[in-house]
């Protein structure tokens, strides 16, 4: 249960975080106060919308940690988040912001992805 908790949070987290670093480069200047925002106002933004990141991947990584009871190690968790940033960056980026397609170069770098998971996972 701890990994399937941590999983979701680090989804949740990658949600934020995704609007937080992308959002203001395409979607938020939709939005008539934003695009009056200067660098500061921007920053502060996704400032605010990083901290909900940060509150849902640490209590993510402290469940799914194996030094707290998690089933996952430190590489482990590493590249977990990182299939989980790219997969939801990824679906934002051509379902929200609507500003690129998902190429077959896109797909084979996700299938390495997955290679990647493979091989940390691996006991050897």
């Amino acid at each position: 249960m701890k990994g399937i908790s941590s999983l979701l949070l680090l989804t949740i987290s990658n949600l934020f975080m995704t609007f937080a670093w992308y959002g203001h480069l395409h979607l938020f200047k939709k939005m008539a106060w934003f695009a009056k925002l200067g660098l500061f106002g921007v920053i502060m933004v996704s400032w605010g919308l990083a901290l909900f990141e940060y509150i849902f991947q640490v209590p993510a990584n402290r469940l799914g940690f194996e030094g707290n009871g998690g089933p996952f190690s430190l590489f482990q968790l590493k590249v977990i988040q990182e299939v989980i940033s790219l997969t939801v960056f990824s679906l934002c980026v051509v379902f929200v912001f609507k500003t690129d397609k998902l190429a077959w170069n896109h797909v084979v770098g996700f299938l390495l992805l997955i290679a990647a998971v493979y091989v940390v996972f691996k006991k050897w």
